[in-house]
């Protein structure tokens, strides 16, 4: 199967090619052609399956037919997403594809100057790719109309219920044509999804790469039981035995991310926070620095995480368990992107043994325990038998000497 097959456009194709793609991912098979097709979508696939182009790339081929002269402030496709992150990563690649042709795509964003967005969208737009927060801003002041837009997308959907837009979609559907055409990906079903896609949807033709809930394949999963005090003592051994690699570590809140980049910098250890109270472009910095290595260790919240892409991100250290199991299943969704390797490690104190529970349970599976403690029995009781299918990954007993100069980023 290649691009060609598809039924993309000659001009698509040959820039997929200089991107250096030749065959599309299993949800870029399956979906692309359908949606060419005019379907309404449902993908489920886990985050780096390539969800992006599967429905980026259709929407551009039928964008690309549209002649003329935009109406002022209407929009042609829009692309809804949930965080500002994952609006600039869509964005920036969709317009690899787009460069050099009459298609103008606009990203809308909280914190950034909405006067400038509004005289941008006065001129229209093929493709609008935004929060939904910020959009509902700009319809209340009637600078951009959706009463033209054929196409919709909702990218992370199951992120934007978890962040509660789910009255912003429901301010923003009726604003588009009954006869549009809609796309829904997420990576897991929870059963609002359920209840969102019946309402936005129409007999839509459902794609399933990854089961709902189930994490990638290739991420070798465990979880370390520890008193609470102990978590940063254990990350800190875990981070010095992998000192090369692109390690994300996730915690439940904005102080204790921030309360943790300190600790982990006073070991010596390069590494930066993003959250919500960090500006955008504060978040931008460290994300740019992380991706070209000059951050080896980024840690984050859910929501300023949310549809991050960075492939060559080879640990997930849990350092809270998330409270929402189907959050656990994004995070380590991280790491394992275009076919590598991932691990993923879960650090669970006493009081988050409800949590752990939990995740298995969204999971279908039981996370291998590297120690056992009498707290954890209720968990090691009813715990399966370890999954063997992958060994595990030899530690390369590097020691760390402290940097007073370590790296920090805003």
């Amino acid at each position: 199967m290649t691009f060609e097959n598809l039924g993309l456009a000659p001009s698509l194709v040959r820039k997929i090619a200089e991107q250096g793609m030749s065959e599309p991912t299993p949800i870029q098979a399956k979906a692309i052609p359908l949606a060419l097709k005019g379907r309404d979508v449902l993908g489920i696939a886990q985050t780096g399956t390539g969800k992006t182009a599967a429905f980026g790339l259709p929407l551009l081929h039928k964008l690309f037919k549209t002649k003329g002269k935009k109406e002022p402030k209407a929009v042609g496709g829009l692309i809804l997403a949930p965080t500002r992150e994952l609006v600039a990563q869509i964005s920036d690649s969709l317009a690899v594809y787009s460069h050099g042709t009459h298609l103008r795509v606009t990203t809308v964003v909280g914190g950034a100057s909405i006067s400038a967005q509004m005289k941008r969208l006065n001129r229209g737009t093929n493709l609008l790719v935004a929060t939904p927060g910020r959009l509902i801003d700009l319809i209340e002041r009637k600078a951009v109309r959706l009463d033209l837009t054929r196409y919709l997308v909702l990218d992370e959907a199951d992120q934007m219920l978890d962040m509660g837009f789910i009255q912003a979609l429901r301010r923003i559907a009726p604003l588009l044509p009954k006869d549009r055409q809609t796309m829904l990906f997420s990576a897991t079903m929870p059963k609002l999804m359920t209840e969102l896609s019946g309402a936005y949807l129409s007999d839509p033709v459902r794609i399933e790469i990854t089961p709902p809930g189930k994490p990638a394949d290739k991420v070798t999963q465990s979880v370390h039981f520890t008193e609470k005090a102990g978590k940063t003592k254990l990350l800190v051994q875990h981070l010095g035995e992998h000192p090369a690699d692109l390690s994300l570590v996730f915690t439940r809140t904005n102080h204790g991310a921030d309360r943790l980049t300190k600790a982990l910098a006073r070991e010596g250890f390069a590494a930066a926070a993003i959250h919500g109270n960090k500006s955008q472009g504060q978040r931008q910095r460290t994300i740019k620095a992380f991706k070209s290595s000059e951050l080896k260790i980024l840690v984050a919240t859910d929501v300023a995480a949310r549809g991050l892409d960075i492939p060559g991100v080879r640990q997930v250290y849990n350092y809270d368990l998330p409270n929402v199991p189907e959050n656990y299943v994004h995070r380590i969704g991280r790491t394992a992107r275009a076919g590598r390797d991932g691990y993923a490690v879960a650090y669970c104190a006493p009081e988050e043994l409800a949590d752990l529970k939990a995740i298995q349970k969204t999971i279908g599976r039981e996370i291998p325990a590297q120690n056992e403690v009498p707290w954890a029995r209720s968990v090691s009781e009813s715990r399966a038998k370890p999954d063997t299918s992958k060994p595990p990954r030899p530690k390369r007993h590097t020691r760390r000497k402290p940097c007073r100069n370590a790296r920090r980023a805003a």
